[in-house]
């Protein structure tokens, strides 16, 4: 097994102190000309290479950021964790940056000796791991979460209003009782659907009927049995609201082995925008978030950070609607309030 060459070999060939070498490596002009010759022939001679990392924190920095994802069921099937990981993947490279990937527990402590700057795909039980980011001034950004009470640049998406303009759309084509399924309350994101389902039906003076609001996890087991129980209910809602794609999708499958038909006899809506809900058994209606524009506005965000060249802001994108075939409109008649 060839022996693994280190700076000390080198040093120990070129008749140096290893904090030579590395003057050396990192092209210090305090080294007199024969010592960095002698260096550089070691170097060859010994073909070493030297460790970026190291280099990177000799000169002060680093140029790899940690990715830091929550521990959940599902997190690498999810939409949402795979389009985060894809986008912050792809604008690094474009800036030639690395990434520590952490899927952490709130109890686990982040070695955060190597990086130069955190992401935070998502806060919700990670807050202490956060606020020792910020304490040690690591550079920081958090994505999904929009956090006002800590001074960190947070990239978020407007989850509340995405799911109003979701039962708006309900609504108005005469719907009245929208049963929901929901993400839960772990997330932000989560908890802002729910708000902004809730918030929908107070403005438009409709009851909320707390049997029609079922709470899961974003999996698909949760939805299945969610669906199943708003399909058993004696008050049938003409409509389902799902907060994801995944969820929506579920519910469709169990509509469907019902012997019921989307959206002739009941209307679903989810939100993600996932492309694979365009090519289910019927084509979803969704609310799009930009996933792969918050991932790279965090990103930018966090460079220039560590280059000391911005401020903490607060950024909340916008999410849209897309129509697609999975809602109807109902008679008039067939409204109940």
């Amino acid at each position: 097994m060839p022996k693994f060459v280190n700076i000390k070999d080198v040093a120990k060939l070129a008749g140096v102190s290893c904090a030579t070498v590395s003057r050396v490596i990192n092209k210090s002009s305090t080294v007199k000309p024969a010592k960095h010759i002698k260096v550089e022939q070691a170097i060859k001679k010994l073909k070493f290479k030297p460790n970026l990392m190291a280099r990177q924190l000799a000169r002060g920095k680093s140029n790899t950021i940690a990715l830091v994802i929550p521990r959940y069921e599902g997190i690498f099937y999810s939409y949402y964790g795979l389009e985060v990981i894809r986008g912050i993947g792809t604008i690094c490279d474009s800036l030639k940056m690395d990434i520590l990937l952490h899927i952490t527990e709130p109890k686990n402590v982040l070695n955060l000796s190597s990086v130069g700057g955190i992401i935070f795909a998502e806060v919700f039980k990670e807050r202490l791991q956060l606020e020792e980011a910020l304490r040690l001034r690591i550079p920081t950004v958090v994505m999904n979460s929009l956090i006002q009470d800590l001074d960190v640049t947070c990239v978020a998406i407007d989850n509340k209003q995405g799911a109003i303009d979701a039962v708006n759309y309900l609504f108005d084509l005469g719907h009245r009782d929208i049963a929901y399924i929901s993400g839960g309350f772990l997330t932000q994101a989560a908890k802002d659907r729910t708000y902004g389902y809730l918030s929908a039906l107070k403005a438009r003076k409709i009851p909320v009927k707390e049997e029609f609001i079922v709470h899961g996890d974003y999996s698909r087991r949760s939805a299945r049995a969610a669906a199943e129980k708003i399909l058993s209910l004696k008050h049938k809602s003409t409509a389902i609201f799902a907060a994801s794609d995944d969820m929506a999708q579920e519910a469709i499958s169990v509509i469907i082995e019902k012997g019921l038909r989307v959206p002739d006899d009941i209307s679903v809506i989810g939100f993600d925008d996932n492309p694979i809900s365009i090519y289910g058994s019927v084509p979803l209606t969704t609310v799009r978030q930009p996933l792969m524009e918050m991932a790279q506005i965090a990103v930018r965000e966090l460079d220039l950070l560590m280059k000391g060249e911005a401020k903490v802001s607060k950024f909340v994108l916008p999410a849209k609607l897309i129509i697609r075939d999975s809602c109807k409109a109902i008679a008039t008649g067939s409204k109940t309030a």
